[in-house]
Order: structure tokens, then sequence, then C-alpha cells
């Protein structure tokens, strides 16, 4: 049995779960979000908790049990509570601001990067070079950060580029004239 995919997942107030055909819906305060739930798992619902069951032990259903699980865990969560990813911009010169649903970016090219926030993603930005993402589906929010962060990789020199907030940088030595 799966560790993951037995535990229950407690239903906070104003949040509901529905499940139509083989479509799952989680509604709460700050939006709906709706996955497929693959054949094989069995869900059942209470006031207060979701619970997920394999109907047989094939190979398919003990491996999408726990992800199932988790992944309607993450959306219980973002519907009320909402998921934060915070970026940090570092170099001279590299800036960053918004603009309705774009996201401008100094990154020391010729020209200013423009991004396209998804649908659902909201973004603001403190002191010009921290970032802050915030968004109710996690997997969005962790794929448009990963988006931002490949426009400017840190580099390991200097140290300089796009990266998460607390993220470790291993910086590298460089070059040393040698004496003759």
């Amino acid at each position: 049995m799966s560790r993951v995919g037995k535990l229950p997942i407690p239903l906070p107030k104003g949040v509901e779960v529905l499940v139509k055909d083989s479509s799952l819906t989680v509604k709460g305060p700050k939006g709906t979000l709706a996955r497929a739930v693959p054949a094989g798992i069995d869900i059942d619902i209470s006031k207060e908790a979701v619970v997920f069951r394999r109907s047989d032990d094939s190979k398919q259903s003990r491996s999408t049990h726990g992800l199932i699980r988790a992944l309607v865990h993450n959306m219980v969560k973002g519907v009320s509570e909402g998921f934060v990813k915070g970026l940090e911009i570092q170099g001279t010169g590299y800036r960053a601001e918004v603009q309705g649903k774009t996201l401008n970016l100094n990154l020391g090219y010729s020209r200013p990067v423009q991004f396209e926030l998804p649908e659902g993603i909201s973004a603001s930005v403190d002191k010009s070079n921290a970032v802050r993402l915030e968004g109710i589906d996690n997997e969005v929010l962790g794929q448009t950060a990963a988006r931002i962060r490949a426009l400017r990789p840190v580099e390991p020199y200097k140290g300089k580029g796009i990266r998460y907030t607390g993220e470790q940088v291993h910086r590298k030595v460089g070059k040393t004239g040698s004496k003759k």
C-alpha cells in the first residue's frame, strides 16, 4: 500500500470536492481547479476528508495511487491558501517591473525581455529585484517560475542572473595569472 496514497486529505472550511465521471473538481475561496482521475483509483469524499483507494493491485494503479493523492492535496491547498514562489534578480542594472499581465525584465541583453504571465498567475515586484509569483495551481506556478529563471540562469563566476529565493549557487574561482 502506498504510504502517501493512504493518507486522508483534510478539507478546510469553504473547500468542496466533486467527482463527475472521471473528473475531479475542487472549489474553494480562491478559485476552481479540475483534474482527470486515472482508472483504477476510487475516491471516498466525506465532509471533512477525501480518501483514495486502489481498486486492484496492478502496476498502473499502484504507481498512480500516491501521485493522484499528492496532486489533489496540492489542489485543495491551492484553492484554500494559494501558492507563492519567489525569484531574486542579481546583477548590475538587472531589474523587473510589472505592467498588467506582462513582466518586463532588464537582464543585460540589448533589449528588455517581456514575459507574458499565464492565466491564473499574478506577479509583484519588491525593490525592483525581487519577483513574487502567486497562483492557485502549483504546477503552472512552478513551470512559470522555471521559465522566468531560464531567461538568465545564474552564472557561476560572478553570481549574476535569476535565482529562486533562498537558492544557493556554487561559485567557481576564476582564472589566476601565473608568475614566471
